[in-house]
């Protein structure tokens, strides 16, 4: 049942972008379409997962072994940048399409800070193993969720009467805004 309630605390309650505002960059510049927001998502959760297995190992079994815990931001950067390069080769190898809609956004995935946020959170609270990768999937669900509800929105937005002072970023930070409020509703059911 912890492992679960990891799940939806990552996912939905304490949603890295709605909740703890990390990921703001990728969320506002790739929401325009829910294609591409889907496809960074799911980028993202794999270098979620993968940076949450890494950085667990790393941490337990060479900084808490060797004594130098102070080389956690290095030794997580590096893992993360490690894993974004992966996803970059593997979806330009087998998706130019998608890797030109991405564009920019793609290589950026690595100064995500929601990234980073989940590998120092996971060591903050202490989690282990198998609750650190529960927490890197719901981290990234909840980061995907996140970015596919407001491309779906901003999608529909596009053919809406919107004021001409509203439109454009002016509308994205208000829809934005809501989303966290309306994810916040969420915030009594579980705390983590």
């Amino acid at each position: 049942m912890e492992i679960f309630m990891i799940f939806i605390s990552a996912s939905i309650v304490n949603n890295f972008v709605l909740a703890y505002f990390l990921g703001i960059c990728p969320f506002l510049g790739v929401s325009n379409k829910v294609d591409s927001a889907f496809s960074l998502g799911l980028a993202t959760t794999f270098v979620m997962v993968i940076t949450a297995v890494f950085s667990w190992l790393i941490n337990h079994y060479i900084l808490i072994l060797f004594n130098v815990p102070f080389l956690e931001y290095v030794s997580f950067i590096i893992v993360i940048a490690s894993m974004v390069q992966l996803v970059e080769m593997f979806v330009k190898k087998t998706s130019p399409v998608l890797y030109r809609a991405l564009g920019i956004f793609l290589p950026l995935i690595t100064t995500n800070c929601a990234i980073l946020g989940l590998a120092l959170f996971a060591v903050l609270r202490d989690y282990g193993f198998i609750e650190t990768i529960v927490f890197g999937i719901g981290a990234g669900v909840g980061f995907t969720l996140a970015i596919v509800i407001m491309a779906g929105i901003r999608e529909e937005l596009e053919m809406a009467d919107i004021p001409l002072p509203l439109q454009g970023a002016g509308i994205t930070l208000i829809v934005a805004g809501f989303l966290a409020l309306a994810f916040m509703g969420f915030a009594g059911l579980i705390s983590a």
